[in-house]
């Protein structure tokens, strides 16, 4: 069977090994897209577009707003492709962009919450309609006292409680230190208390 070699350029780690399309490196594919080969990028998007989303969905508390993040984030991954250096991987860079441009749109708005988080709803059959009615209710408080926070704690506590990410990739992403995003965490948790007492 043939398979097809993508098109090179300089290779971020400077290695100048052939790479087929069966399984490119997240470095191949931006190589690849540098040098003008689109479906390097849609293979990126289709690497990246459900962790893109969850992250763009936390913020935004709507399928509509998350939708529309996640797009705006590989568009601005797109044009800004060629500032990403490979200092680090390729996904924390995308996720750094999501988490800004989600923080940036959302605080021009109130975002609206709807609830399709899959942990919410298990058992719900066999649920009294009261209890089921509660927890809903309460996971609706929740979701507002987390767009109630300042914005660092607000990424902060989405990247580790929702996305389980340790401290020194969310350190990454938000371009901060281990130190300051557990002292983030600490306070987003202190202050997401106040709100729900």
């Amino acid at each position: 069977m043939l398979t097809s070699v993508w098109p090179r350029t300089r290779r971020l780690d400077a290695l100048d090994a052939t790479v087929t399309r069966t399984n490119p490196t997240d470095a191949d594919l931006v190589c690849a897209c540098l040098a003008g080969d689109r479906r390097a990028f849609d293979t990126i998007v289709e690497r990246h577009q459900r962790a893109i989303y969850r992250v763009c969905y936390r913020f935004a508390g709507t399928h509509e707003d998350a939708s529309d993040l996640a797009q705006d984030v590989f568009v601005r991954a797109y044009r800004g492709l060629r500032g990403f250096r490979g200092r680090s991987a390729l996904g924390t860079w995308l996720y750094r962009i999501a988490v800004n441009v989600s923080l940036n749109r959302m605080a021009l708005k109130t975002p609206r919450t709807e609830a399709i988080d899959h942990r919410e709803h298990r058992d719900t059959a066999i649920e009294l309609p009261d209890a089921m009615l509660l927890r809903t209710e309460r996971a609706a408080e929740v979701r507002a006292a987390v767009c109630r926070l300042p914005r660092k704690q607000r990424a902060t506590l989405i990247l580790r409680v929702y996305h389980e990410l340790p401290h020194q990739d969310i350190a990454d992403i938000l371009g901060s230190s281990v130190g300051a995003v557990k002292a983030n965490f600490f306070h987003a948790l202190a202050n997401l208390k106040k709100l729900l007492e």
